[in-house]
């Protein structure tokens, strides 16, 4: 299994590195994990930038110092730090685009909630009502800590989330402004972290333990990410 580690420099080479994993696993069928922190941003999802405020919430992210932009998998906005919020992804080869989606959830679910107990959170399935990005296959204590989503293309499927480690008061602020603009329900309240629910605030630890989970028993080859995207090693 190929582990990415790492980011590029901007989140545009950022996001070419995960886009051009999924087309490399396509092509190869080598199963790959990426566990990283992603620039300081805004992701919008395609319904948000439907709505009538999305520039407002564009604008809201930008008064608070982040970066807005839109992807292809995943529901309502979320918000990454720069360095305390994680995201993961796991890119896996399929024969078919149908097949298999609740497995790849369950298997990853399962996966993440293991690192986080090892971290020292009990985390339990679900979320509490009016969260970030509200989804069928969250994680919480003491609020939302991950959110996973999956997007299937021909030849290869993306499991992927974001996991919050620390400076929840951070993303609730921003959030809230970015969804009171968007008009989408959220509390505030909602948003937890790794840290706030008795577990490490140490980035690398979070990041370490949620790759150990995510590559299991496969034997590891670790490419890293450079400044330019990615550099094979």
């Amino acid at each position: 299994m190929r582990v990415l580690r790492g980011r590029a420099d901007d989140p545009e080479t950022d996001r070419a590195v995960t886009r051009d994993a999924v087309a490399r696993v396509a092509e190869t069928g080598d199963p790959t994990v990426r566990v990283w922190a992603p620039h300081r941003q805004v992701a919008f999802g395609r319904r948000d930038a439907r709505r009538e405020g999305y520039d407002r919430a564009r604008d809201a992210a930008g008064e608070r110092g982040y970066a807005s932009l839109e992807r292809s998998v995943g529901g309502r906005a979320v918000a990454y730090t720069g360095e305390t919020t994680l995201a993961f992804a796991r890119i896996e080869p399929v024969a078919e685009v149908r097949g298999g989606l609740d497995d790849r959830y369950e298997r990853l679910t399962v996966d993440v909630r293991r690192a986080l107990r090892r971290l020292g959170v009990p985390a339990e399935r679900g979320e509490p009502d009016d969260a970030f990005c509200p989804g069928q296959h969250s994680l919480q204590r003491g609020g939302k800590l991950v959110g996973i989503a999956q997007r299937v293309q021909q030849g290869a499927a993306t499991t992927s989330g974001v996991c919050l480690v620390d400076e929840r008061d951070e993303l609730a602020d921003v959030l809230a402004a970015v969804y009171d603009a968007l008009g989408v329900a959220f509390d505030p309240a909602s948003v937890g972290s790794v840290a706030a629910a008795g577990g490490t605030a140490d980035v690398a630890t979070v990041r370490a333990t949620i790759e150990d989970e995510l590559v299991g028993d496969h034997e590891a080859t670790v490419h890293e990410v450079d400044d330019d995207g990615l550099r094979e090693t």
